[in-house]
């Protein structure tokens, strides 16, 4: 179950004084929080100095979408991370809230323009959460901070004025 290609180089921030927001759902929050170290460290590599990071907790992956997009629409952060963990269970709940949480996040950035990276864990398994939240897979947090910083430079630059 190893990373099947070696962990790329962080993707450089082209605006090192911007800031990152992650909307963290709090449910499975020792996974949650590996997710969110994970993103946190990775700006860091990326060149994000960690006091523009900043980090806010919901109850759960289901109101990830409405937090993502209103901190998307404060318009103090060039992208958004949304982090979190789906885990299947005996009931139809995990499709519900995965597709909650997929298409509310997609719709975000759509609507407001700003970068929102999906970092939610849904797994069928405690095992695979864990091996993607820092585990022998990698971390889904880091991944999704390098989308973040690669959409934030990708936007940011389509939107720099042309001299």
């Amino acid at each position: 179950m190893a990373r099947i290609e070696p962990r790329p180089p962080p993707p450089n921030l082209n605006q090192p004084d911007v800031r990152v927001a992650a909307a963290v759902a709090g449910f499975h929050r020792a996974l949650s929080t590996r997710l969110c170290d994970g993103a946190r460290s990775r700006l860091a590599e990326c060149g994000l100095d960690p006091e523009r990071f900043d980090d806010y907790w919901v109850p759960g992956s289901f109101e990830l979408p409405l937090s993502v997009r209103a901190l998307a629409e404060t318009g103090r952060y060039v992208a958004v991370i949304a982090l979190g963990v789906v885990i299947r269970g005996e009931t139809p709940h995990f499709e519900y809230v995965s597709d909650v949480a997929a298409s509310g996040i997609s719709q975000a950035a759509l609507d407001t323009g700003v970068p929102c990276a999906f970092g939610v864990l849904t797994c069928d398994t405690m095992a695979q959460a864990e091996a993607r939240a820092g585990g022998e897979v990698g971390n889904a947090g880091e991944d999704a901070a390098d989308a973040a910083v690669v959409m934030a430079n990708l936007i940011g630059g389509l939107r720099a004025p042309v001299g």
